[in-house]
């Protein structure tokens, strides 16, 4: 008899791995799309691809399997409340928020630690996720904020502010 796979201690060792916090953002007929995620990554950087997942059980998971375009917005350490905000099915998500919205992708929310915009690349079938691959058309980063952190099932800060000054060249776009 195989033993019995525990999905909640599962989570509990995956929640030891610190990831960042974003909100991807994205634009479909007339629908404004946002929603939090911690399951961004860099995936090539020659075509410069990323990529992030969406449960399937989301209520706009058929609107965002139609986006061919979106933008991921790191947050910044003091943002919590958008990532609260975006994580739940809220009619009002975007209430009080005022966007620079560009042509061609999702709206970029103030603040956020570093932006990027993409185009629709690939979707692939990831188990109860379905994995988005966007190819990244412009980016930009904003060295003065800090991202939010999430770790251990809540949000967390990090204890070494000096690392944006690391001597790695950063580009602001492509």
């Amino acid at each position: 008899m195989e033993p019995v796979f525990d999905v909640n201690a599962f989570r509990q060792a995956l929640g030891q791995f610190p990831t960042g916090v974003c909100v991807v953002t994205s634009v479909v007929g007339a629908e404004t799309l946002g929603v939090t995620i911690s399951s961004f990554n860099s995936l090539s950087l020659d075509p410069p691809l990323v990529l992030f997942s969406i449960d399937r059980r989301a209520a706009s998971l058929p609107l965002w399997q139609q986006a061919t375009a979106y933008t991921i917005n790191v947050l910044s350490e003091n943002q919590a409340d958008l990532s609260g905000r975006f994580s739940r099915s809220l009619t009002d998500k975007w209430e009080g928020i005022a966007c620079e919205t560009g042509v061609g992708h999702g709206p970029t929310l103030p603040g956020a630690a570093a932006v990027f915009h993409c185009a629709h690349w690939a979707v692939h079938q990831g188990g109860d996720h379905l994995l988005f691959i966007g190819k990244v058309i412009s980016f930009r980063t904003f060295r003065d904020r800090h991202p939010l952190v999430f770790s251990k099932g809540r949000y967390a800060a990090l204890e070494n502010e000096g690392f944006a000054d690391q001597s790695w060249p950063l580009a602001s776009h492509y």
